[in-house]
Formats: structure tokens, C-alpha cells, sequence
């Protein structure tokens, strides 16, 4: 009798609690499931955000490629308005600024890179809009801003040789032929085995009669 009465005193037990409780387990799990379903919906929606930048840029790049820039303009506005901070946004905005180059529209290339330098994502696509504008700048005759723009970089790991050629080529434009071959020196010994141009900037130190590093190959 005494096992009976406990299981019947523990039942009323348990309905009291749930009298009092039941609400609030109710709503716990509401906002549990609401959550877990919430989440998977914002990972739908990032899904799908990624899907759309890709699907714009595509169309973008293969109109570039068929020199129909003007076309071209409406994906890249698409990217801009509805994906700003998407990595998809900042290499359209270097393809296109590649394709007004070639259209001898060097001031909207350099709008272009500034702002993929200032905002782009990852970081890396900043960088290389930095070398890039450095490049246009440099070819423009503006070598100080050049100059100026190489030096304002705070992070360019992966990318210090090429850095460190431009900046050779800028000083070279100014007549620094020391600083130059100080500068392509650099950049040969921070290149990687196998990546970018080594004889290239071999003949630049061989053209301002420095002396070549004994790296393995040949002058």
C-alpha cells in the first residue's frame, strides 16, 4: 500500500508541477525549436545569397569576355546593391576594372580598385587591388602616388614580391637606379620556387648592371 501511495502522491506531484511549469516548458520549447529552425533558415537564405553573387558574377565575367562591358554594368550593379561585402563583388569589381583599362578608362580603373582596396573581401583582394592601382598609377606617371599607395599596405603576406617589383619599377621611373635594383633584388628573393617571373626580373637587374644572385639559374 505504501508503494501504491507513493506512486499516486509522485503523480500528483508531477501534475502539480506541470500545472505550474507546463507553460513555461512549453514556450522553452518554442524558442528551442524556433531557433533550430531559424538557424537552418538562415543558412538556407546564406545559401542561397552565395548562389545569386555567383549566378551575377558568371554573367558578368562571360559578358566581359565578349566585350559587351556596357551589358556587363547591370550583374556588376546587382553585386554591388545586393552583395557589398560578398568576395564575389570585389573580383567583379577587379574584372571590370581590367576591362575599362582596356577600354583606356584608367579613371574608372582606379575607382574601381580604390574600392575594393578600402572595402574588398577577403582581405587578400584588397591587396592585390593595391598592387594593381599602383600599377595604373604608375603607368599614368604618377609615380608618388604610386609610391604612396604601395607604403600605406599593412599587410601584404603572399604578396611581397610583387610589392617589392612594382616598387622597383617605380623608382626606376624616377631615375632612383639604386633603390630600383635595391628593390628587384628583393623581389627575386621573396619569390616563391615555381611562382611568378624570375628571368623578368633578372633582365631588369641585368639592365641596370647589378649583380645577379647565383639562385640556380640561368642570366
Amino acid at each position: 500500500m505504501v508503494e501504491i501511495y507513493d506512486a499516486h502522491e509522485q503523480g500528483e506531484i508531477v501534475k502539480k508541477w506541470l500545472r505550474e511549469n507546463g507553460s513555461a516548458i512549453v514556450m522553452g520549447l518554442v524558442i528551442a525549436f524556433g531557433g533550430l529552425f531559424g538557424f537552418k533558415q538562415w543558412q538556407s537564405w546564406q545559401e542561397n545569397s552565395r548562389q545569386r553573387a555567383a549566378t551575377e558574377f558568371e554573367v558578368m565575367d562571360q559578358l566581359l569576355s565578349a566585350g559587351q562591358v556596357d551589358a556587363a554594368m547591370e550583374n556588376f550593379q546587382n553585386l554591388q546593391d545586393d552583395f557589398a561585402k560578398s568576395p564575389y563583388t570585389s573580383m567583379a569589381a577587379l574584372k571590370m576594372a581590367r576591362a575599362r583599362i582596356d577600354l583606356n578608362q584608367a579613371d574608372l580603373a582606379i575607382g574601381l580598385y580604390r574600392s575594393v582596396m578600402d572595402n574588398g573581401h577577403p582581405k587578400a583582394l584588397a591587396t592585390v587591388a593595391r598592387e594593381r592601382l599602383a600599377r595604373v598609377l604608375l603607368d599614368l606617371g604618377r609615380a608618388d602616388e604610386a609610391l604612396q599607395v604601395l607604403n600605406g599596405a599593412t599587410e601584404i603576406s603572399g604578396f611581397e614580391s610583387r610589392f617589392a617589383e612594382v616598387r622597383g619599377d617605380i623608382h626606376y621611373s624616377q631615375g632612383q637606379t639604386d633603390e630600383a635594383a635595391a628593390a628587384y633584388l628583393e623581389a627575386l628573393q621573396q619569390l616563391e620556387s615555381g611562382v611568378g617571373d624570375r628571368a623578368k626580373l633578372r633582365m631588369k637587374l641585368q639592365a641596370l648592371g647589378a649583380e645577379l644572385p647565383d639562385d640556380g639559374t640561368e642570366s
